[in-house]
């Protein structure tokens, strides 16, 4: 590894599996000081004990994104001890409905994490990157923000607020020094899909498994750790000339099936 991301501390939330465990695991092989926070402590203490193993440097902390004065406490103790460089708004969660299919709880659940769950987090940190003049984010999106996914309706509607607050953020802060990224994934193959196969469809789980990689244009899912790598690039001064962007990594699927 490069270590391009040496002296510098970053925030992952959501940071205990899936792609929030690669991302973590990448930037600390990058030199990074990476800060693990995840509603499931054991599970970011899992991350933390595998960047160890690797030579690398992490802490994990227990945080809901979800609630805006656990984010504030928990953030404002890791700004006592260091300086924050680098925030990743990974943490959030799935439905699958449509319209008719998506309750008012539903709704909320899924505003609670993926949109305010993210603003908690830019409220918490932002002023500090402010005041510094320096900062670099990225937050997790997804084609669904970008084209309509059928029985997507309120993942669609979190998401396509990822983007327009990553637009924002950009925009308000380009001239105080922080960077404000999105990526779109579109399919990646995580421990949420596997778990998703075995309720739903236990007794087709391959031919479910193999048609949800047929939908991708490229014929295959994506991996975390392609994510990841995307994701440390936009965190290094490598990416220094990119802001307000949202990049989709997809296997065609925007583009393609169009």
């Amino acid at each position: 590894m490069t270590r391009k991301l040496e002296n510098r501390t970053a925030v992952v939330t959501g940071g205990g599996s899936g792609i929030g465990r690669c991302v973590s695991a990448r930037l600390a092989a990058d030199g990074a000081h990476v800060v693990v926070l995840d509603i499931d402590l054991d599970a970011a203490r899992q991350t933390v004990d595998e960047i160890a193993r690797a030579g690398g440097s992490a802490a994990a902390h227990k945080c809901d994104v979800a609630d805006h004065n656990e984010v504030a406490d928990v953030l404002a103790a890791i700004l006592d001890d260091s300086q924050i460089d680098i925030l990743i708004n990974n943490a959030g969660i799935a439905h699958v409905g449509n319209l008719e299919n998506t309750s008012e709880a539903d709704l909320d659940r899924l505003y609670s994490i993926n949109v305010k769950g993210i603003y908690n987090c830019l409220a918490a940190i932002v002023p500090a990157m402010k005041a510094r003049r320096s900062g670099v984010i990225v937050n997790l999106a997804s084609i669904a923000s970008c084209v309509g996914i059928a029985d997507r309706f309120a993942y669609s509607m979190t998401k396509g607020a990822v983007l327009t607050m990553t637009y924002s953020v950009a925009r308000d802060y380009i001239d105080h020094g922080i960077r404000c990224n999105c990526v779109a994934p579109a399919r990646v193959h995580t421990p949420f899909v596997d778990n998703f196969l075995d309720e739903n469809y236990p007794d087709n789980r391959d031919e479910i498994f193999a048609q949800l990689e047929k939908s991708q244009p490229i014929g295959r899912m994506g991996t975390p750790e392609e994510i990841a790598v995307l994701i440390a690039y936009l965190c290094s001064d490598d990416a220094s000339f990119i802001t307000g962007a949202n990049i989709p990594i997809d296997g065609g699927f925007i583009t393609l099936n169009s």
